[in-house]
């Protein structure tokens, strides 16, 4: 079954990308979920549509993502402040859109698709958090959960 992928899918391609996958595969999980739809002749323009946005949104070079991978690592952490309990415990969870919105105001050009929590963070404490700047590079940063006062 060909088909084009409209959102990131580990292992398999980016969006705007156009994949080979299994019958059962696409129709049972790809498809249902958003993450691709059907492959046709007229939906180059819509790939060609993915692809522009998906280059607005990259840093420009890998070069260019080394050099934030690095300040970012080295840089101080990033501060999230949310509702807690008097144990620690958050009134709910710090999640990917947190995190990039924190960044967004250090100046960094991250989308909460590009930050990865492995773990639900659900208590004050530090914590570390995988950013993908491109393709190939990933910083590892620095979350300090803070309680609000």
């Amino acid at each position: 079954m060909k088909l084009i992928l409209t959102q990131e899918v580990d292992g398999l391609g980016a969006a705007g990308d156009v994949v080979e996958v299994k019958d059962g595969y696409g129709r049972n999980y790809l498809l249902p979920r958003g993450f691709a739809t059907q492959w046709t002749k007229g939906a180059a323009r819509q790939i060609e549509q993915m692809r522009a946005a998906r280059k607005a949104r990259e840093i420009a070079s890998i070069d260019d993502a080394r050099a934030l991978r690095d300040s970012l690592e080295a840089g101080d952490a990033v501060v999230v402040r949310m509702r807690a309990g008097e144990s620690g415990r958050l009134f709910g969870a710090v999640t990917a859109a947190d995190v990039a919105e924190v960044l967004a105001e250090r100046g960094v050009k991250a989308d909460k698709r590009t930050v990865i929590i492995t773990n639900p963070i659900k208590q004050v404490g530090d914590y570390a958090v995988t950013v993908r700047l491109h393709p190939e590079v990933t910083a590892k940063v620095a979350v300090q959960v803070r309680a609000e006062k």
